[in-house]
């Protein structure tokens, strides 16, 4: 016995006397907790300071099973009448389960065991989660998350993207804007005991959380909802398989509108086709027919081989190089101007001027527009288009590639191609990011990227005059809005089949702008394998609503000169 004293007497020495600083530390570690305070994530709202995403305050209602046993009976203050009431712990539990509205059983059946914590409910609102700590029913305590929530649904669906049930972002802004909207987690750091109940005497150390910043877009999210609405109307006039429609500010490359037919809806991803979660605008190819006759007119007005009112006799059918060509319409040898073959969309004429331009230089102008490289808009999976090397082209391609075919873009590279136009021919990266805020308040606005000059801008000009001509020197008047002057061009061509083989149907689209004296709007409309005759099929009047809407809910003031009207012929 004497032996055993002196052992623990010697072990006393050590730990009171020589270890102490030790000790208390092991000890204070088994009783400290840090617990971590999640930052919120940062909104997306639209350019007038509409949500489109934000994440709100949820509640997690947990129990510690061990506490819950601690106590059969308990005394609780009323909030209301101040009267302190006794409570046996299943009429307390009897409490929480009628709030939840759970059964009884199944309450007392998850708090009742040896965990030190388990679930009762997931994801309940902030006005539950204060019922429930109304209640002070030992044990009973709960944990706040985030959940994020999309209020304008489908509206900019592809666009804004979403987040997992893990707050991992899979698309649109939330993902390529990551970084920005992901604040930086807090901790509370305290001391509990082995029941762990917080020690009240102990201190408790918070570093609060930094929440996400708040991405503002250039997106108007009614102009948005109005594009959509276009889009969708598009592919059900003629059962396409599917639709977009581009809004672009044209001195800036800010981006109205980026609209999808089958916008899905962020709030329900699992209801959607898979394969309407990216915006087609950026990710899909299409060969972008006639509106590429554009690039070929402009270059070879740059390159000084050609003006507007060059001559041209242009035969029914253009045999050159061993190929054959031939114009949507039936005509003789005509006597043509350049303004008069774009205005007309003639195929032949096209690759009567084009030809003046070497091989080099035909690829070497359809690299300037932006055609075979991304824009560098901010959202994932954004497509380069296809632009094969002009070393590369055969006997063939050399010429198509002069009017739209033998090359693919997204519907937003050829909607650029007009902002090019019509910026004096200098091409902008279009942007969709507006500003960040901080949560201090801090805005930061990211600055424009420098513009690359493609053409100059008397170039840019006898552009302008030529796609006016489309709706001045042609019946396709319907794109013209009463009071503004505006231009575009329609584009047609074969859609490549799904397995890779032959071609299975068509592209049409339409892009234009206005008011043409000065453009401020570039809209960009693409159906994708519309049903029926193909030259029925338009986008005439969806430019006209659509372009309409813009000008006039941005105040646009009204054409105050007169239509540019080139001729057709020469005499």
């Amino acid at each position: 016995m004497l032996a055993v004293l002196l052992v623990i007497a010697g072990r006393l020495i050590m730990v009171q006397g020589l270890d102490t600083g030790n000790m208390a530390q092991a000890a204070e570690n088994q009783r400290t907790v840090v617990q971590k305070l999640p930052a919120v994530r940062g909104k997306i709202i639209d350019s007038k300071g509409k949500v489109l995403a934000e994440s709100i305050i949820r509640y997690n209602i947990t129990v510690s099973q061990i506490n819950v046993a601690d106590f059969e009976e308990y005394a609780h203050r009323n909030a209301d009448t101040g009267v302190i009431e006794e409570f046996t712990k299943d009429e307390g539990l009897k409490k929480v389960a009628d709030v939840l509205g759970l059964a009884f059983a199944d309450v007392k059946k998850n708090a009742t065991g040896t965990k030190n914590h388990n679930y009762l409910a997931m994801d309940v609102s902030p006005l539950v989660e204060k019922e429930i700590a109304g209640l002070g029913v030992p044990g009973i305590y709960s944990e706040a998350v985030t959940k994020r929530v999309y209020p304008m649904g489908a509206v900019g669906g592809p666009i804004v993207g979403f987040v997992d049930a893990d707050g991992q972002p899979l698309a649109g802004v939330e993902q390529t804007m990551n970084s920005k909207l992901t604040g930086t987690d807090g901790s509370r750091t305290y001391q509990a005991g082995k029941n762990g109940i917080i020690i009240p005497t102990a201190p408790v150390r918070t570093v609060p959380a930094v929440d996400g910043q708040t991405v503002k877009l250039t997106i108007d999210q009614d102009m948005q909802y109005y594009a959509q609405q276009a889009a969708q109307q598009q592919k059900q006039q003629y059962s396409a398989q599917w639709a977009s429609v581009s809004v672009i500010e044209v001195k800036t490359g800010k981006v109205v509108a980026l609209a999808d037919s089958d916008s899905y809806d962020p709030n329900n991803v699992g209801a959607s086709d898979p394969n309407n979660i990216g915006s087609r605008t950026v990710s899909s190819v299409v060969e972008p027919g006639s509106t590429d006759k554009i690039v070929t007119a402009s270059a070879v007005v740059e390159e000084g081989l050609a003006t507007p009112m060059s001559e041209f006799l242009v035969p029914s059918s253009l045999n050159i190089g061993g190929q054959n060509f031939s114009d949507a319409f039936d005509h003789g040898t005509e006597q043509r101007t350049l303004a008069g073959i774009i205005a007309d969309s003639m195929n032949t004429g096209t690759v009567m001027a084009g030809s003046k331009l070497s091989l080099q230089q035909r690829y070497d102008y359809l690299r300037k527009f932006g055609v075979g490289e991304k824009t560098g808009i901010e959202l994932p999976g954004e497509s380069p288009g296809i632009l094969a090397d002009w070393k590369n082209w055969d006997g063939r391609q050399q010429y198509t590639v002069l009017f739209g075919q033998g090359v693919a873009q997204t519907p937003l590279q050829t909607t650029m191609i007009f902002q090019t136009v019509a910026n004096n021919g200098v091409r902008l990266k279009p942007t969709i990011i507006d500003s960040f805020t901080a949560a201090d308040g801090t805005v930061e606005t990211p600055a424009q990227a420098p513009g690359v000059k493609v053409i100059s801008p008397e170039t840019a000009q006898d552009a302008k005059d030529m796609l006016e001509g489309v709706v001045t020197m042609t019946d396709y008047k319907v794109v013209g809005i009463p009071g503004y002057r505006t231009g575009g061009k329609t584009g047609t061509s074969e859609a490549p089949a799904d397995n890779g083989v032959g071609f299975d149907g068509y592209t049409s689209s339409f892009i234009g702008m206005a008011p043409m004296e000065d453009p401020r709007y570039v809209v960009g409309i693409t159906v994708q394998r519309p049903q029926g005759e193909i030259y029925g099929v338009t986008q005439g009047v969806t430019f006209n609503q659509v372009m309409g809407q813009v000008l006039r809910s941005n105040d646009v003031p009204p054409s105050t000169t007169a239509p540019v009207k080139l001729p057709k012929f020469y005499k």
